[in-house]
């Protein structure tokens, strides 16, 4: 009987565990897994029972949600929630303690509130969204189905509008919307700000990860991933499957073609009008920029050689 999915190296006699990365390899042979989820072509010690997919990582990905399954909703609501009178929940909504739901709020089918999150007026949410601990919906978002919510996340905050009056800073009221579609997660204590005028725009699957920032005015393409810290300035368009790295980020007002992928610090500042893996600062094509690296480290040699002529 199979129980769970574990790792090689703490797999047991009841468990399946996954080759997903060659660096793992060594470890096929002694590891006490029943079985092993392999590539179709994976070469592997005698005696180690496999089963063959096409992608080790996906098939893994599948099982693990079998034995770890998603709670279902079944319309508790807490005693300290507050729900304003004119907001229309779905009977199996969970609100947790210390909610704030305000006027006109929507709420579909199957969606849990978690502890001491807020839900502007007129904002609406789409059936089976699940928001994290002490998160905020500012008035007026609109959020998919399936949307998910990590702790402490931020969606609608106004965005970082500013004129200079000769003497002070005078705040440009942020009258647009956040829309996040289907399919959405944002990674814990996230900022998505809305629009100034017209709306910020997560699309369909797009993964953002922890402490994201996503300024006012951006439209992120559909299924794109944004690791932890990056951060995309104001009235930026990025195509559909992009890959931001950790810590990198674009400049405002510049589209990225479909699926670009940037490697950890990249810094964008211009259009980017092809799909490729960039790197660096600025970002430029990834070869180039390993050959630009490679030379910086021969740069102290060099500045010898020359320092002596």
């Amino acid at each position: 009987l199979i129980g769970g999915v574990n790792t090689l190296h703490d797999a047991g006699e009841h468990d399946v565990s996954f080759l997903a990365n060659g660096r793992y390899r060594q470890m096929l042979g002694e590891s006490r897994a029943a079985a092993v989820l392999v590539a179709l072509d994976e070469k592997v010690p005698a005696g180690c029972v496999v089963v063959r997919v096409q992608d080790p990582h996906l098939a893994f990905a599948r099982l693990q949600r079998l034995f770890h399954p998603e709670p279902s909703a079944s319309g508790v609501r807490h005693a300290s929630a507050v729900i304003d009178p004119s907001a229309t929940l779905a009977a199996d909504v969970d609100v947790a303690a210390q909610v704030v739901i305000g006027a006109g709020v929507v709420v579909g089918a199957g969606s849990r509130i978690g502890a001491g999150s807020v839900i502007g007026e007129g904002s609406r949410l789409g059936e089976g969204c699940l928001l994290h601990a002490n998160c905020v919906v500012a008035d007026h978002s609109i959020l998919g189905c399936g949307v998910y919510l990590q702790a402490g996340v931020v969606i609608g905050s106004d965005g970082f509008g500013y004129a200079w009056d000769g003497e002070k800073h005078l705040k440009i009221p942020q009258a647009g919307r956040v829309i996040l579609e289907d399919d959405v997660e944002i990674g814990a204590n996230s900022c998505i700000d809305r629009g100034v005028i017209g709306d910020t725009v997560i699309e369909r699957g797009v993964k953002l990860d922890n402490m994201v920032h996503i300024a006012h005015n951006v439209r992120v393409g559909a299924y794109s991933v944004l690791a932890g810290q990056v951060g995309i300035s104001g009235s930026t368009t990025i195509g559909k499957g992009c890959q931001f790295g950790g810590q990198s980020g674009a400049a405002g007002h510049i589209h990225i073609a479909d699926g670009c992928q940037f490697a950890g610090k990249s810094g964008v500042i211009s259009d980017i009008e092809h799909r490729g893996v960039y790197a660096g600062m600025p970002a430029v094509p990834h070869r180039l920029w390993l050959r630009m690296s490679a030379l910086m480290l021969k740069l102290p040699e060099l500045w010898k050689f020359y320092k002596k002529r």
